[in-house]
């Protein structure tokens, strides 16, 4: 499985109790398909720097997760499809980073 951090951002409209649900929503999904929850950050409620989709605010929601590549497609999917979504960013993190995959170059330990 591989490291990855997502960054969302919604309608600013939505309350508080809806966003929370819409990340239960997705961290449900992907765990179907086999992940691992990571941190959740809700950021709040930000200004842009210009306007996306008619829009001057949105709220933030970054989210850690370990999943194999199939998970994440399935998630950016959603995403992609979601009214109250405005911008969505799926990021793998390298290894490097986050440190190696759980059996990853288990010939090399030896």
């Amino acid at each position: 499985m591989r490291a990855y951090e997502v960054m969302v951002i919604l309608d600013a409209d939505l309350d508080e109790e809806t966003v929370r649900a819409d990340v239960e929503k997705w961290l449900a999904l992907i765990e179907s398909k086999g992940a691992e929850r990571g941190h959740v950050d809700y950021w709040g409620k930000r200004r842009f720097a210009y306007e996306l989709k008619h829009r001057w605010e949105g709220i933030y929601v970054v989210l850690q997760a370990k999943a194999e590549p199939a998970a994440m497609d399935e998630l950016h999917r959603v995403l992609s499809l979601t009214d109250e979504v405005i911008r969505h960013k799926v990021l793998r993190i390298p290894e490097s980073v986050y440190g190696p995959r759980k059996g990853a170059n288990a010939a090399a330990d030896a």
